[in-house]
């Protein structure tokens, strides 16, 4: 009877505290709290961006496009001609 009424107190705990935690956060003022937080660092973020340093692009014509050579001194290699020739 007591371990019973034990998982019953448990029960209700659980869901108190799921019911709870739902209450809290779609309540008007989480929601409040939490839009405010959000344009605050939107508008932190738009006065860091203000003060930041542009730097020059140094990155124009740095690709060098190679040809490629063709040797005709070395072995091309295919992997299942090299396994016919194991048979």
């Amino acid at each position: 009877m007591i371990k019973e009424l034990k998982y019953l107190f448990f029960v209700i705990i659980i869901l108190l505290f799921i019911f709870l935690v739902f209450r809290y956060y779609i309540s008007d003022e989480n929601k409040k709290k939490s839009y405010r937080s959000l344009k605050l660092n939107n508008e932190k973020i738009f006065d860091y961006s203000k003060n930041l340093i542009l730097l020059k692009s140094d990155t124009k014509n740095i690709v060098k496009y190679v040809e490629k050579t063709i040797d005709n001194n070395k072995k091309n290699y295919n992997f299942w001609k090299l396994i016919d020739l194991n048979e």
